[in-house]
């Protein structure tokens, strides 16, 4: 059988891409898309999507690398027209959670302790529990002291969702001068907690409404109470099982 020809290949890569829900990464596309006599390289597949991606270059949308793979997404240009498909209004993320976020990626393995040292104030259950169910981090093991604190690391979601390829793209804490900048890197939103529409929103049905913020586990208000913050004598009941006992 003839090899597929480069303008076909590239058909199949974005009929997939489009179809797909979600990014696909190189290793998927290979195996699942098609028959072991018509594979072609990963090399190849690179090339046409590169190719995709320069056709893409003065459209409404691109194509992507994100950590898990490649995606096609609206440009960020539009994302304001094209969050209106959806009812729901973009949730509101605390400051502490968007603290605590920050310290996770930047200084990640890092137990809840050290996250509470650095911010000076307790990090309640909430703030983890919302983070682990947006999936933005995980509990990668246990730091060897006693008690065992669960070590939480940012998962290849958290790089889907700010539009980054690896850690790496992230600016070095040289670059950065203090808990507000690193909100701003990390596109978390103005200091009021406004969890902003994120760089690029991606194409129908990649990102859709199920990717807003859940309104009952996020929505804050200005009041301290809700902020997740509290002082460190009064910290959470060490049997919490965010940090699991040996």
């Amino acid at each position: 059988m003839s090899e597929l020809s480069d303008e076909f290949l590239k058909g199949i890569l974005e009929a997939a891409l489009l179809a797909a829900g979600r990014p696909l990464s190189l290793e998927r596309m290979v195996e699942d898309l098609f028959e072991e006599h018509e594979r072609p390289s990963k090399i190849r597949l690179r090339q046409m999507l590169d190719s995709l991606a320069e056709d893409y270059r003065d459209r409404a949308f691109a194509l992507r690398e994100v950590g898990s793979g490649y995606r096609i997404q609206v440009r960020s240009d539009y994302a304001r027209w094209i969050s209106r498909l959806w009812e729901e209004k973009p949730g509101r993320y605390s400051r502490a959670l968007m603290e605590t976020l920050a310290l996770i990626a930047y200084r990640q393995p890092i137990t809840r302790g050290e996250i509470e040292e650095v911010r000076g104030v307790a990090v309640s259950t909430q703030i983890i529990k919302t983070l682990q169910e947006r999936e933005w981090v995980r509990v990668i093991g246990h730091r060897d002291v006693p008690g065992k604190p669960a070590l939480y690391a940012t998962t290849r979601q958290f790089l889907d969702y700010f539009d980054l390829t690896s850690l790496d793209e992230l600016p070095t804490l040289a670059e950065i001068r203090d808990i507000e900048s690193i909100n701003a890197e990390l596109d978390l939103g103005d200091p009021n907690g406004e969890m902003p529409v994120p760089k690029q929103v991606a194409m129908l049905p990649v990102e859709s409404a199920a990717d807003t913020p859940e309104q009952e586990n996020t929505t804050t208000t200005d009041e301290p109470a809700n902020d997740g913050d509290q002082p460190l004598t009064q910290t959470h009941n060490p049997h919490d099982p965010e940090d699991p006992q040996p």
